[in-house]
């Protein structure tokens, strides 16, 4: 049990076991010839590729979905479930450990993505996120499967469960050829995707405060006013952003005012980091591109099934470049004080993320000479960096056209948005005997 605990107490090593064990095991079920309706079985690269993306909850395919067999189709939405729940797994883990033996790095790590709740009682967390995940999960799998009954789809229940697993954890994998283009103007499946990818998104910090909030009368937290605002923001901007775009000759030309202004707020959604589409994304106007890539970019908020830097990382980086610091670094949000260590911490992020996109995105351009020779835009491989390392699943259609190299560069890259900046984000600890040293100012000129 003491092995157990000190293992345990390396959270990065634990993390990072957790999610390679179940690519390694979903490669391996994907890769049988009972997950593919030919003869044989699919490429171990891309089994491996299709596993990574399901457990990243990213979306991105070489292979589509639609033509794995029903068993490959179950191996996938398990793998997405285990992936979209896989930190608040991770998290759990240290949770049930009694609070009076957490190590302070432990602890410090629980607050990291659950803020101040583990002080209180960690069980009651784990049952709730639990109760609420299954309560979200059926009401995503009632409303959906009435929904392809009444469109003629096939088998509804099992599509109804797997679209909802896939939205509620943000994947954006579809066992529909075209994703959800077919259902562009039906809003009984728009809708509740689109809830359920929110809901997903918020994460489950802000959904335990505004369930206790409305039971016990409790004030909501900043952090969920600040994740709430900034995701209501988004939305609506969003929104706008892409009807102005989209709406004269774009790919929302020929619509109606309603259905065009729904097509817009699902395609400003869902790039936040779940990945289904209406619209063609290759056909989007060059406007919409850039601003799908910095939603994609952006994600949603911590502790949820999201991508990206998360919302509350853009809000502090935004508010530290507009708002004048006190003498110690601070900011000021709103009626509370930001400290100078979540301002550093912010754009340090942001920083790693924006390395991660660029390094990825210059090996793509080496690694994929071929398609730039044949005449595919450097903006494609962009977006596919983009959208891989959000673990988004949005594509201008070249994933499955990526040499092998190719998909060995997305797969790092979708491991490093899904698990990479978790792990840089987890505190840093010092070793037992370690000095603290102090060291003189130093004055650099900047801007």
């Amino acid at each position: 049990m003491e092995r157990l605990r000190r293992f345990i107490g390396s959270g990065r090593a634990f993390l990072f076991s957790y999610f390679i064990a179940v690519i390694t095991l979903g490669s391996i079920l994907l890769a049988l010839p009972a997950a593919w309706p030919g003869p044989g079985g699919i490429r171990i690269i891309d089994a491996i590729f299709t596993a990574t993306s399901a457990v990243c909850v990213t979306g991105l395919i070489t292979i589509n979905t639609a033509d794995f067999t029903r068993f490959g189709q179950t191996v996938i939405m398990l793998i997405i479930q285990a992936g979209g729940l896989g930190i608040i797994a991770f998290s759990t883990i240290y949770l049930v450990i009694p609070v009076s033996r957490m190590s302070l790095r432990s602890s410090t790590i629980i607050q990291e993505y659950y803020v101040d709740q583990v002080d209180f009682d960690p069980k009651r967390i784990v049952r709730s996120i639990v109760r609420l995940t299954v309560a979200v999960q059926a009401a995503g799998v009632l409303l959906l499967g009435m929904a392809f009954s009444r469109a003629g789809i096939e088998a509804p229940l099992f599509t109804a469960l797997f679209h909802t697993i896939s939205a509620f954890c943000n994947a954006g994998f579809s066992i529909f050829p075209d994703s959800l283009e077919r259902f562009v103007f039906n809003h009984a499946v728009t809708i509740p995707i689109m809830v359920l990818i929110i809901v997903g998104g918020i994460g489950f910090v802000v959904q335990q405060d505004l369930i206790s909030g409305r039971v016990r009368g409790r004030r909501r937290s900043l952090h969920t006013k600040a994740v709430l605002a900034a995701t209501a923001v988004l939305i609506v901007l969003g929104t706008a952003l892409f009807f102005a775009f989209e709406r004269g000759d774009g790919v929302f030309a020929g619509m109606s005012g309603g259905r065009a202004a729904m097509a817009a707020l699902f395609q400003s959604v869902t790039p936040r980091t779940a990945g289904f589409n209406t619209v063609d994304q290759g056909a989007l106007s060059p406007a919409s591109l850039l601003l799908t890539m910095v939603f994609m970019f952006t994600g949603g908020a911590p502790g949820s099934v999201a991508g990206g830097i998360k919302v509350t990382t853009v809000l502090i980086v935004l508010a530290a470049a507009v708002v004048t610091g006190d003498d110690n670094g601070d900011i000021r949000l709103g009626q509370r004080r930001i400290p100078a260590s979540l301002v550093g911490k912010a754009h340090g992020l942001l920083i790693k993320a924006l390395l991660i996109v660029l390094v990825s995105s210059l090996l793509l351009t080496i690694t994929e000479r071929e398609l730039l020779s044949e005449g595919t835009a450097l903006v494609v491989l962009l977006f596919e960096a983009f959208s891989a390392f959000g673990t988004v699943g949005l594509s201008m259609g070249i994933t499955d056209s990526l040499s092998d190299a190719g998909k060995v560069v997305i797969i790092f890259t979708m491991f490093a948005g899904r698990v990479g900046l978790i792990s840089l984000a987890m505190p840093r600890t010092r070793r037992r005997g370690e000095r603290l040293i102090g060291y003189p100012t130093g004055e650099i000129l900047i801007g």
